[in-house]
């Protein structure tokens, strides 16, 4: 696949047919970045699998959904159930993202994205060569909202667009 992942026609593509999420690093606690996206996707009709080692160890579950250790246990798991994994999305350091885009390779993932300030050049051109699209630096919850109409979720108000000027303040 070439790498276009700038356009909103190839952005719009990916969450379309990525229905399933696999997210690395997915934390626990409802004010980290992670859980909050990854609520947000569940919200929106995405099955949202967690991968989180430390809670996967405690045998804990993180939204609802079983935590797992790795990608490839979270494959095998959802391969278990008739199911597969469409995009691994990493919540993890730059530094970390080359085996998990091994395995997303392995585990046949349809994309490799990784969240905002996060790059890899060699992940990525690997994973592209394996033949997944790939996005860096971007998050999928800002990337959804923006393209499928969920800006007034959790924040931005959105229900009236107007150039009145209001008379007086609402409080």
């Amino acid at each position: 696949m070439s790498r276009t992942p700038d356009t909103i026609s190839t952005l719009r593509d990916i969450l379309t047919r990525c229905r399933t999420i696999a997210v690395v690093g997915l934390s626990p606690q409802w004010h980290r970045p992670s859980h909050f996206a990854a609520k947000y996707m569940q919200a929106h009709g995405y099955r949202v699998v967690p991968v989180n080692p430390l809670v996967a160890r405690e045998g804990g579950h993180i939204l609802g959904e079983v935590a797992y250790a790795s990608v490839t246990e979270a494959a095998a798991a959802l391969a278990a159930q008739g199911a597969r994994i469409d995009m691994v999305d990493c919540f993890r350091r730059s530094e970390d993202i080359p085996p998990l885009a091994d395995e997303a390779i392995a585990v046949g993932a349809r994309c490799l994205w990784l969240q905002l300030g996060v790059f890899n050049d060699a992940a990525v051109h690997r994973a592209e060569a394996a033949g997944l699209q790939t996005v860096s630096n971007r998050c999928v919850k800002i990337e959804h909202a923006r393209l499928f109409g969920g800006l007034g979720w959790m924040g931005v108000n959105t229900r009236v667009i107007s150039a009145k000027r209001l008379r007086q303040l609402p409080y």
